[in-house]
């Protein structure tokens, strides 16, 4: 019967065995002394990629989200601001990034609370409580969760409401709100424990968030109601709007119709059958707002209304990937085979994109946003060129590119107008969604980093 303990005659087998391959030896020395990143790159694959696409969209400036996970919100107003360069007539321009997430912040700490007055009578050791309480206020998100935002609180320009300290290092925010949320459900849960009805729990929730909003504020600044809205376009004639709230210069300057564009996830795992509507427990942040919504669908429908989008449309695609995964961050580059790694290892690693994704080897980690697609002779994409949100110093002056091979492993969502979707998937809008659990893979985004 073979042993259940490790002993040292199996011990001294595995170190005969490392000692008896010499090429063991240059793979120590190399890693030993230099990072695996480095050791690892694989100079054939990097040298044959170039950033030259079939079809591009017109370059904007490189954002920087800093020390914070609000890759989602970036993504989703680098996808408006080509919108707006064009009513406006500009050669660039951004949002205020910081806006949006102070409202993030204020509907997530409310929609944190509700989650606890829904759940009073769970055990406070239960895995859907310590869930909630892990982590109430994170930095990352959905689309979905962006449109709630819009819809309520539109946009406004960066120059309306820049960046903080906090904005773009949120550790410290973040801590010190959730500690103070974290409190609040405690002192919730023992005052239902005690007899008090909900409407009187709910009432102390108010106060709460009057809280909450108050050390937004301070961190994030306040918020405008609406601001006076003037600019020189690039011709440098003058324009001057006036006066005009968050919502209604959306409506001027983006109007995009929201309603209009869909989520397509790529989970090719046996709980998730294809062409079915799913959506994920307890993952939100504006409370009475839209729920978040998928198709699970095929990666060639993904690929294909995706390339579709920016080829025919040519409009930008918001995305969710992993995007740790074979990226080598200096050249800006994502490709399956962007590093060695069997041969460092001499061992094959072939877990496929499914079990990854079951056995917490992979999930949605980053948004980004598609801004041009290299497409063969055959109609087929090659490669696709991603505007990052990681400043301007990487890849192609902040520009990455993405490798067929490596969306299809490690791409797990778009957003792309509806016209772009076979009927027979847009159908599954039509039906009741199948939920998944608070902690599924296809909900990490939304606590990205």
């Amino acid at each position: 019967m073979t042993s259940k303990a490790i002993h040292p005659e199996q011990i001294q087998h595995y170190a005969d065995a490392f000692a008896a391959d010499p090429r063991n030896h240059a793979v120590m020395n190399a890693l030993t002394q230099e990072n695996l990143s480095k050791v690892g790159v694989n100079r054939r694959m990097v040298t044959r990629l170039d950033h030259s696409y079939s079809h591009k969209l017109k370059s904007n400036p490189i954002t920087n989200q800093m020390h914070s996970g609000r890759c989602w919100l970036f993504a989703g107003l680098n996808t408006f601001r080509y919108y707006a360069m064009e009513k406006m007539k500009l050669d660039a321009f951004e949002f205020s990034q910081n806006y949006p997430m102070f409202w993030d912040k204020f509907e997530k700490a409310n929609y944190f609370l509700e989650s606890i007055l829904g759940t009073l009578d769970e055990a406070s050791n239960s895995r859907l409580i310590m869930h909630l309480v892990r982590d109430p206020i994170q930095d990352g998100g959905q689309w979905d969760m962006f449109v709630n935002l819009i819809r309520k609180y539109g946009v406004v320009p960066k120059t309306v409401m820049p960046e903080t300290e906090s904005s773009g290092n949120t550790g410290a925010m973040d801590a010190m709100i959730t500690a103070k949320l974290r409190e609040y459900a405690a002192e919730l849960r023992k005052a239902h424990a005690a007899g008090a009805a909900l409407d009187a729990l709910r009432e102390r929730k108010l106060a709460m968030m009057s809280t909450v909003y108050r050390m937004l504020c301070l961190h994030l600044g306040e918020p405008p109601k609406s601001f006076y809205w003037q600019w020189n376009d690039k011709e440098d004639a003058f324009h001057r709007d006036g006066e005009i709230t968050p919502q209604a210069f959306y409506d001027k300057y983006v109007g995009l119709d929201l309603d209009s564009m869909v989520c397509l996830i790529n989970a090719p795992t046996a709980d998730k059958p294809f062409n079915r509507l799913f959506t994920v427990d307890y993952l939100g942040n504006v409370v009475e707002g839209e729920i978040i919504r998928y198709i699970n669908v095929e990666i060639d429908v993904m690929k294909q209304a995706a390339m579709r989008q920016i080829v025919d449309d040519k409009r930008a695609v918001w995305f969710g990937c992993d995007v740790g995964k074979d990226l080598e961050r200096v050249r800006g580059i994502m490709a399956e085979d962007t590093y060695d790694y069997e041969n460092i290892y001499g061992e094959p690693f072939t877990a496929d994109k499914a079990d990854r994704l079951d056995y917490g080897q992979s999930m949605m980690t980053h948004a980004m946003v598609f801004t041009a697609v290299d497409v063969d002779e055959a109609g087929k994409p090659v490669k696709w060129r991603v505007e990052n949100s990681w400043d301007d110093k990487n890849g192609d002056k902040g520009f990455y590119i993405m490798t067929d091979n490596w969306f299809s492993e490690y791409m797990y969502e778009v957003v792309v107008d509806r016209k772009f979707v076979p009927a027979e998937v847009l159908a599954a809008l039509e039906t009741e969604p199948i939920h998944l659990a608070p902690w599924d893979p296809m909900g990490a985004l939304a606590a990205a980093a």
